[in-house]
């Protein structure tokens, strides 16, 4: 996969209706048919983090659990950089110029609105992703690695 042990990760993947998910103490939230962006970090095996959030069967941990296992959540992306864990909250801002943040998804760590954000800017799924490829590069990860896209993005 990849040699990269400690980082930051943005995960990218489609909600394919709309749906209700309850996310442990955030409670129920509404989340709309599209595309989501999703910042995180791991300072220690990456990789498995990564891969973690990659399989459907698993215990609820963070946030960004709970939504993944929903069966009309399907991952679409992941960009990976060598970074320190600052760089985490600084890439999350640079999403929030683009995205709708979920207020307090993912952030109890930290001072940030979200770490979770809506990007809307197409209809159609492979457009957002390759805007969102396109943000990530001009904005804040210019040098990242994508590990993991998917083959199967379904254009309805």
């Amino acid at each position: 996969m990849m040699n990269v042990l400690k980082g930051v990760y943005v995960l990218a993947f489609s909600v394919g209706k709309d749906i209700r998910v309850t996310v442990g103490a955030l409670g129920s939230l509404n989340f709309e048919k599209g595309l989501y962006a999703y910042v995180g970090s791991a300072q220690n095996n990456l990789e498995k983090r990564i891969m973690r959030h990659l399989q459907k069967a698993r215990r609820r941990f963070w946030h960004i659990d709970y939504l993944l296992e929903n069966e009309f959540v399907s991952a679409v992306s992941v960009f990976y950089k060598k970074a320190r864990r600052p760089e985490e909250c600084e890439i999350a801002r640079s999403l929030s110029e683009i995205g709708v943040p979920v207020v307090d998804f993912g952030c109890s760590d930290c001072g940030c609105v979200s770490h979770l954000f809506m990007v809307k800017c197409s209809d159609d799924l492979r457009r957002s992703v390759a805007f969102l490829e396109r943000t990530l590069r001009a904005q804040c990860m210019r040098d990242f690695g994508m590990v993991y896209s998917s083959d199967s993005i379904q254009t309805s």
